[in-house]
């Protein structure tokens, strides 16, 4: 595209976003995304063969072709090494792109059109009002207008009520907590879950439809395949999880101003130092992913999108102005993990069947929120992806942590041999719960260059978190409150994981509002430069989802970017 006006590096779930309300706006937009594009015709085969350079028309999306590579098969989607959703370029036969963690866990982020939000959750909750209000440099209030245009656009309703919502909603009921169905939260109690997926399709329960009919219908199939990619709708923007790649990309597309270049790497932000402008970027240096080739584009505006630990890695990477908060700050939500097994007689008596079934339904479909401590989820995951997350625990094998008389729960610690047996043969009778944290902002927490190893794209980056006192005593408060509401449910037995603290899931604040950019998320050492990814948040928004605020910020950035240099 000749005389750009803005770059937006990353397609995942703030880079979309800014970049079809830029080219709404009508604005030249260059999307340079580092993974595959599935789902696009013109490549066919996005991990065996190169394909061509960009798309810009919503005419090459191709829903037949998307539902052929999302084919269900978690270790093939979801596998961290070799998967499709992986952080990795597009050929599987290659490795993936490697991050120096310095803690126990895991990382999971995706590269591709669609970012990690190819495999997210959809959970969208807005942050809690006590976690912005004179903290950030802008006020809950300004927010909302942008949290309404996303759940607008995506859209974002309340999820569905399956036996697993259904189990977790009567154990928070005898616990004492009150229902808030309210989308801002500014006192405890229990809620279905805000989140992008199309309602249940309305004949889910039509025995004369069969499945595969019911998978090219407009609406959720409630069939639980969240984490490893939706194929279900009948075309690429109403595919019922509702991705960045099949909500906002087609948007962009259709504004006629957007192209999207999947398999280029960005490697370094030029800039250019004036006397009338001073320090501004200029443009970027970019690596095709399949042939190594590296060539410079140029605009008046770069937004970096890419992450909480590519947008920092980048910027280091790239000579720009030091800064002690670029790369600083990193929070996680310092998650964990509580199970509750439940007896199919008492299964019986509140649900009226003798299974939970959690592979039903949406992945998160309730929650619990305490704005100052966190956020507590029902979790739905596979088999596979439920034994793995049995086996991560800071505390080591179960069978050396027996639990002492005041302790809420059975087992403590990572499950094999028979422990994992009888839990995994109990799946169906299971109620997970995912504990989120407000989690507090360490300057000592973040990305850093390793000063020894690189790769094809630059010095790698050395990814460091340890949690704070209080994140730590927050964290216990949550684990107890959900063995105390699976207890009140009903569970015959309750499992605390115990997960290590680099559970990697919900990465933000590396970049943050008031510290490297201001509160219209431009650089304040770098003009023209501008980030839209979950890097910006001063906090970890109260310990809820993060994918949300950052939608309703790229949203409120790309009004900023054109009053001030396109008005």
């Amino acid at each position: 595209m000749a005389n750009l006006d803005v770059i937006v590096i990353g397609a995942g779930g703030g880079g979309a976003v800014i970049a079809k309300e830029l080219g709404e706006k009508g604005l030249n937009v260059l999307v340079l995304e580092a993974g595959p594009w599935y789902g696009n015709k013109k490549w066919p085969n996005p991990n065996s063969q190169q394909g061509a350079q960009s798309s810009s028309t919503s005419e090459d999306l191709d829903v037949i072709l998307y539902k052929q590579l999302l084919n269900k098969f978690e270790m093939n989607m979801n596998d961290l090494v070799s998967g499709r959703f992986r952080w990795g370029p597009a050929d599987r036969s290659r490795s993936q792109w490697f991050r120096n963690a310095k803690q126990k866990g895991i990382i999971w982020q995706c590269s591709g059109v669609g970012g990690t939000t190819q495999t997210y959750t959809a959970n969208c909750p807005r942050a809690y009002p006590a976690a912005i209000d004179q903290v950030w440099p802008l006020s809950y209030c300004e927010l909302v207008p942008y949290y309404e245009k996303v759940e607008t656009t995506l859209p974002v309703n309340f999820a569905a009520t399956t036996a697993k919502e259904e189990l977790f909603y009567y154990g928070a009921k005898k616990a004492g907590w009150n229902l808030i169905p309210t989308l801002d939260v500014t006192v405890p109690g229990y809620r279905p879950q805000p989140n992008a997926i199309l309602p249940p399709n309305e004949n889910i329960t039509n025995l004369n439809i069969t499945v595969e009919q019911l998978s090219w219908m407009e609406g959720c199939t409630l069939a639980g395949h969240c984490i490893n990619g939706c194929p279900h709708g009948p075309s690429i923007d109403k595919i019922a999880k509702r991705s960045t790649n099949v909500s906002y990309v087609p948007l962009a597309l259709k504004t006629g101003n957007v192209c999207i270049r999947p398999n280029a790497f960005v490697i370094k932000i030029i800039t250019e130092n004036t006397v009338s402008k001073g320090l501004h970027a200029v443009g970027v240096k970019i690596r095709d992913t399949w042939t190594g080739e590296q060539e410079e584009l140029r605009a008046e505006i770069i937004v970096m999108a890419s992450g909480s630990i590519e947008s920092p890695r980048l910027w280091l990477n790239s000579g720009l102005p030091v800064n002690p908060w670029v790369g600083r700050g990193l929070v996680n939500h310092y998650m964990d993990w509580v199970s509750g097994i439940f007896d199919e007689k008492n299964l019986i008596q509140i649900l009226g069947t003798p299974d939970v079934n959690p592979f039903v339904g949406n992945t998160c479909g309730a929650r619990l929120d305490y704005p100052g401590l966190g956020t507590l989820q029902t979790v739905g995951m596979s088999p596979g992806l439920t034994a793995s997350f049995y086996g991560l625990s800071e505390s080591g094998y179960s069978f050396l942590n027996k639990p002492s008389m005041n302790d809420p729960w059975d087992i403590k610690g990572r499950l094999s041999g028979y422990e994992l047996k009888e839990a995994m043969d109990s799946y169906r009778r299971t109620l997970n719960i995912l504990v989120s944290t407000d989690d507090e902002v360490d300057q000592r927490n973040g990305i850093t260059l390793d000063p020894v190893i690189s790769d094809e794209n630059g010095f790698v980056p050395v990814v460091t978190y340890r949690p704070t006192k209080k994140s730590i005593r927050k964290r216990s408060e949550l684990t107890k409150m959900a063995a105390d509401l699976l207890r009140k449910a009903g569970a015959k037995k309750v499992i605390w994981t115990n997960w290590p603290a680099g559970m990697m899931i919900h990465l933000e604040s590396t970049m943050r509002m008031g510290f490297v950019v201001n509160q219209d998320c431009e650089s304040f050492q770098v003009k023209r430069l501008y980030i839209a990814d979950n890097s910006v948040h001063y906090n970890s928004l109260g310990g809820v989802n993060p994918t949300l605020t950052t939608q309703a910020l790229a949203t409120r950035t790309a009004e900023k970017v054109v009053e001030k240099y396109f008005n």
